[in-house]
This record gives structure tokens, C-alpha cells and sequence, in this order.
């Protein structure tokens, strides 16, 4: 799992059957202190996330995991929303 931070929707009239009802969210990848970890991405959002807030995400085949449809073609899925994240900051200087 990885952590990310929801900066935007993304609308799509036309997308893929499996998708049908279906939220796509635009997130960007965050590392442990929060900072931006590589290019935005866009996750289907299983949890009803919403713009600004921190959640953590998988991708790869288990993306489809949470979904309805056994094979959707999705790279990155939203699995929870994050309340707080305690960081042993020793561990990451």
C-alpha cells in the first residue's frame, strides 16, 4: 500500500464498462513525512474520498480487488482514508 493525497476528480462521460459508476480520483503520491513521491495518478476510489484528503491506495492486479468486476482495467485502487499517521521521526532522518 502507499500513501497519497487526493488533488482532484476525474470526470469521464466514457470509460469502460467495469467502470460505470465508478469515481476516479487524481492523486498524488506522498512518502511517509508527506512529500510528494513521483507524478499524480489516477485511482478508482472505493471509499468515498474526497478532495485534500490523505489516503493510501494499491495498484497492480490487486487494484481490482476492491471492485465489483473481477477483471477491470485499473492500475491503482483507494482503500482507505487516513485520520493520523504517528511517525517515528528517528526512523526517518
Amino acid at each position: 500500500m502507499f500513501f497519497g493525497k487526493v488533488i482532484g476528480t476525474v470526470w469521464a462521460t466514457r470509460k469502460d464498462e467495469s467502470l460505470v459508476g465508478t469515481k476516479l480520483q487524481l492523486v498524488q503520491p506522498l512518502n511517509a513525512k508527506r512529500e510528494h513521491a513521483g507524478d499524480p495518478i489516477i485511482a478508482v476510489d472505493t471509499v468515498g474520498a474526497g478532495q485534500g484528503e490523505t489516503v493510501f491506495y494499491i495498484t497492480s492486479r490487486e487494484a481490482t480487488i476492491p471492485l465489483r468486476v473481477e477483471m477491470a482495467p485499473v492500475d491503482a485502487s483507494i482503500v482507505g482514508i487516513v485520520d493520523k499517521i504517528d511517525l517515528d521521526t528517528r526512523r526517518t532522518e
